[in-house]
């Protein structure tokens, strides 16, 4: 299998827009990154996704929120120049892996009708049918970057989007299945992102201005952590609004004051997630728009046993870490390699997730070890 060029896309919890990104690669290792970009979602179109946030597909709003992902994510990846396959996430919706279920709003078919080229998508739903999680999906893509860095001690890579998730892994250790521990840590942006908006019309906590304004509330902190949540072991997920009704009293707070009880959360949240890994890493690699908020980065680095740094300080993009993971996924996808593990999403074997979409009257590109299904869902590795 030789790398080919691969375009990913990240849609994130935190509504914030589109990001896209290219990769080479064989599925297994990083030959190189490309050309990436973003699109930020308009108010309008916020709103559409708003309002379908824990709705499934039939319910009302659903089908006007795909249409803007769709729509979205076509404008943003015609920009790049064709490439051989794209890596298509979607829209997060609606996630319930107990009961089974996940929804990702956006199909990838339309996209392949508009670009021409092979689309990978409907990443999660192999992974909760088959007793998964379904999140997180990027640490195997983290296990490769790990290598490609040339890290040789346990790091941790925490994306901090709407909410945490955490992958720890062991750069030593080639097989990817036995190298990680992965899962959601708690809340991340979400809840403040909400917050500004409720309060300020703003987006997000541009610099951390609102929560350093602020006081953490701690016994509201310990309240949230009661949950039953921080005491399972891993792996295990969150829906972005898991945490609405236990979180009531903090945005019953002064605004300030509740940005900054929501950020002593996260930071709390994560420090209990790095006792259920193996070992303590040798440092947090932050990634996501989390790390551009300094009160969110100054409460972790006192929170937890290591050292808290950006992603950027082993030369590694955090606004594009996501998008090019996905990429990085749709390789293996069409290699038939697995994309969730047991320790990644609870899954009990290593499953290969994701449907593939061919433009119509294509024919379908020879990849090696690959098997195309037509659009049905990859399982087994």
């Amino acid at each position: 299998m030789q790398p080919i060029r691969a375009l990913g896309t990240m849609s994130g919890t935190s509504l914030d827009g589109v990001d896209a990104a290219e990769i080479v690669t064989d599925g297994e290792r990083i030959a190189a990154f490309g050309a990436s970009d973003f699109r930020p979602y308009a108010p309008a179109e916020r709103e559409v996704l708003r309002a379908a946030l824990g709705c499934w597909p039939g319910e009302a709003g659903v089908a006007e929120a795909a249409e803007v992902v769709e729509s979205a994510h076509a404008r943003l990846l015609t920009r790049f120049e064709t490439p051989d396959a794209v890596g298509f996430h979607g829209q997060t919706l609606a996630h319930a892996p107990e009961r089974r279920r996940t929804h990702q709003a956006g199909d990838g078919a339309v996209l392949a009708e508009v670009l021409g080229v092979p689309v990978v998508w409907d990443f999660r739903t192999a992974d909760v049918r088959l007793g998964g999680e379904g999140a997180p999906l990027a640490p195997v893509f983290h296990h490769a970057c790990a290598r490609h860095v040339s890290a040789r001690r346990p790091v941790a890579f925490l994306n901090l989007g709407g909410v945490g998730n955490l992958t720890w892994v062991d750069p030593a250790e080639p097989d990817p299945g036995a190298a990680m521990l992965a899962f959601d840590t708690g809340p991340a942006n979400a809840p403040i992102d909400d917050l500004c908006m409720d309060w300020l019309g703003e987006p997000f906590d541009r610099d951390g201005q609102l929560a350093r304004e602020g006081e953490a509330h701690a016994a509201l902190v310990k309240a949230v952590l009661e949950d039953p949540f921080f005491r399972r072991a891993p792996p295990k997920s969150l829906d972005r609004d898991a945490f609405r009704r236990a979180g009531a009293p903090i945005d019953a707070l002064p605004p300030s004051h509740a940005a900054a009880t929501w950020v002593a959360v996260v930071a709390a949240s994560v420090a209990r997630g790095l006792e259920h890994c193996p070992a303590t890493p040798e440092r947090l690699l932050v990634t996501g728009g989390g790390r551009r908020n300094p009160a969110i980065m100054a409460a972790l680095a006192g929170a937890v046993p290591c050292a808290v740094e950006p992603v950027e300080a082993v030369g590694l993009d955090g606004d594009m870490l996501e998008a090019q993971a996905f990429g990085f996924l749709a390789v293996r996808v069409m290699r038939g390699l697995p994309t969730s593990f047991p320790r990644t999403t609870g899954v009990a074997a290593a499953v290969g997730g994701g449907q593939v979409s061919h433009p119509a009257g294509s024919v379908a590109p020879r990849v090696a070890g690959a098997r195309h299904h037509g659009g049905r869902p990859l399982h087994g590795a």
